[in-house]
């Protein structure tokens, strides 16, 4: 058996800035920039955004205190954490840490096209109106050679920062890459704010009409909520092995939430007003970004530097999520194998890039496999992850907390034993127990269905 002995020499976070946007970068990913516009088009704007921020304190809150709690109680990865608490518990965390790898395989591949349309916007493609975007996404993805040579590419960059370490390289890349990503998206959304016609886009997005909250805009909410803050992959517990023992985790777990909702709502003022501005339909789904974004440039002024700036932020928002799952599994092989971080990189980099190129195929020459459900490769890992073993890997997380290690010996850890002040305690405890395994449950089965 691997010996699960904290190392001593263990690399850990140089400062709480640092972490923070390592934390947060982890979260802001595409479920920011890309996600969470056209799931608030479709689900009644302001109506969606305030559901969401209730749920954001309800659950998000609850799951990143948890996961932060137990990675920097045991200083091991999201497996060796579980089974050093309990002995017969690393394969909660190994749902995590499995589930994180297969969502890298994809995720690569998606960050590739991000990169060919930072070329595409260097080169002027979105300058003209008379192009179609629609065929030009298409014929971008369907080609079976150009997107696997665009994923391996993203992989590369990827490899390149978690190669670097912790303080060497993951926090010194998010401490460049996420304070650049703010900057971008504030130039993007005050250009979008200033767009003639853009006032009923930030009504839509900022004015709750509560008539429109369903049950439907709730079950969207958790999902958004749940997948947008990383919980459930083994990455926050991972993140969180790298705490020192004088980190006051209570606040941390405030902070990383509401800074991937800042990033969220920046998003949604840079996107939905220039939608609305333009004609365009906010509830076009996964299109919006590939396919009407580009469209919008295409007839915007100053369209081409935007879409450049856009493109570049949506990278850069892609990088800080991918370096986090491969973290999540250099983690664990590191600790439970002894393996050097860069041959362990290496190796799993490689291993990412072989799974994502059926993801990418399947776009184009393989599009006619059919999966689960009728899906093909790419949905079909989505599906498995997603629906199924992250809120599995997050259920499971409350009982241990709530019902197996217990409310109290958690507590204890959060409050450094003591030393500082949790007084929402009692309340976390009782969502632990209660209200979060309640909701991802509902999540699940919705998921299934």
């Amino acid at each position: 058996m691997a010996n699960l002995k904290r190392d001593e020499n263990r690399d850990q976070w140089s400062s709480k800035v640092g972490f923070v946007l390592a934390a947060a970068g982890s979260a802001v990913g595409l479920g920011n920039l890309w996600r969470f516009p056209y799931t608030a088009g479709q689900n009644g704007g302001g109506a969606f955004v305030l559901v969401y921020f209730a749920i954001l304190i309800l659950v998000g809150f609850t799951l990143m205190l948890g996961e932060l709690v137990i990675g920097r109680h045991t200083q091991l990865n999201a497996v060796g954490a579980y089974r050093k608490i309990r002995k017969n518990w690393g394969w909660v965390g190994g749902i995590g840490v499995l589930a994180s790898f297969l969502i890298l395989s994809f995720y690569s591949v998606i960050g590739g096209w991000v990169i060919n349309y930072v070329i595409k916007s260097i080169t002027g493609a979105f300058t003209t109106g008379d192009v179609n975007m629609g065929e030009l996404f298409v014929s971008f993805i369907s080609s079976p050679g150009e997107p696997i040579l665009y994923h391996a590419i993203f992989t590369l960059l990827t490899l390149g920062i978690v190669m670097g370490g912790i303080s060497g390289g993951i926090e010194k890349y998010s401490k460049i890459l996420m304070p650049s990503l703010f900057v971008m998206m504030i130039l993007i959304m005050l250009r979008s704010v200033t767009l003639p016609g853009a006032s009923e886009g930030i009504l839509f997005f900022l004015r709750p009409d509560f008539s429109m909250i369903t049950g439907e805009v709730m079950l969207a909410a958790l999902g958004q909520v749940f997948f947008s803050l990383s919980l459930g992959m083994g990455v926050i517990i991972t993140y969180g092995s790298y705490l020192s023992k004088a980190e006051n985790i209570p606040q941390n777990s405030f902070i990383i939430p509401l800074v991937d909702t800042g990033i969220a709502l920046l998003a949604g003022l840079a996107i939905l007003p220039a939608v609305f501005a333009l004609g365009f339909s906010p509830d076009e789904g996964p299109a919006l970004l590939f396919i009407i974004l580009p469209a919008v440039f295409a007839e915007m002024p100053l369209g081409s530097f935007f879409a450049l700036l856009f493109f570049l932020l949506v990278l850069f928002a892609a990088l800080t999520s991918s370096i986090s799952l491969l973290e999540a599994s250099v983690s664990y092989v590191v600790d439970e194998f002894h393996l050097g971080r860069t041959q362990t990189a290496l190796l799993l980099g490689f291993i990412v890039f072989l799974l994502g190129i059926p993801s990418s195929l399947s776009q184009g020459i393989w599009g006619n496999l059919t999966f689960i459900r009728g899906l093909d490769f790419l949905d079909s890992i989505d599906f498995i992850a997603s629906n199924i073993m992250l809120p599995l890997s997050g259920l499971f997380l409350c009982i241990f907390i709530g019902w197996i290690w217990g409310v109290d010996m958690a507590v204890e850890e959060a409050t450094n034993h003591g030393r500082i002040s949790f007084k929402l305690a009692p309340f976390w405890g009782f969502l632990i127990k209660w209200v979060a395994p309640i909701a991802i449950l509902v999540v699940f089965i919705r998921g299934l269905a």
